[in-house]
């Protein structure tokens, strides 16, 4: 029996609902909230949006992580920032991740998925945040590893995974934010966006 369009439409919001929290989730891991990329995005609209509130930059933060653009980069960029931290990638491509090496630049081009969905002035407000980094940016490569395994000291081809005693690797390794960064950045740009867009049209609801 076919499926009704309503009940189509049902399990499709069901699935798009279900994503949007899975990708707050990976996000909280991490140690970011919405709430840390709203007060970004608040910081930067108010100068030019002086009866701006912070929930309504809350609200314009869980939209964009409605998209399932962005949820995919999320999904994407922070798993593989967990294997890198965990020494689960190939070289190059483990020492790229792990090091952020300055001419990877991959992560960039990820987060700029999320960037272009409200326009050109969303690239505007990535490119200033992810030179000053504020807020849950800057602190994003804080923290401690976030893994229940860690790579054996084979070659690469031959890698296999098993857990560490503990099951999560030592303090002393650090946690890996190289797409997450960006990711942040990408976010809060396009959240701003988004708000601006608003004002304009006559729209946002402060």
């Amino acid at each position: 029996m076919a499926l009704q369009p309503e009940e189509i439409a049902r399990r499709a919001e069901s699935e798009q609902n279900r994503l949007s929290q899975l990708a707050r989730e990976y996000l909280e891991k991490r140690g970011v909230t919405v709430v840390e990329i709203a007060a970004i995005v608040y910081d930067l609209q108010k100068p030019y949006i002086p009866e701006l509130t912070l929930e309504a930059c809350i609200e314009s933060v869980y939209r964009v992580l409605d998209k399932r653009e962005v949820q995919n980069a999320i999904f994407t960029g922070v798993t593989l920032d967990r294997l890198a931290e965990c020494g689960l990638l190939e070289e190059p491509l483990q020492t790229f991740v792990f090091s952020d090496d300055g001419l990877y630049g991959i992560d960039e081009v990820l987060a700029l998925s999320i960037v272009n969905i409200y326009g050109s002035i969303g690239f505007t407000n990535f490119g200033y945040l992810d030179k000053v980094k504020p807020g849950a940016i800057g602190l994003a490569n804080g923290g401690a590893p976030d893994c229940p395994w860690t790579a054996s000291k084979n070659d690469a081809s031959e890698r296999t995974v098993r857990p560490t005693k503990e099951g999560r690797p030592s303090r002393d390794k650090k946690q890996v934010n190289t797409f997450l960064d960006d990711i942040i950045s990408a976010i809060a740009a396009a959240a701003a966006a988004r708000i601006a867009h608003q004002s304009r049209d006559g729209k946002l609801s402060c």
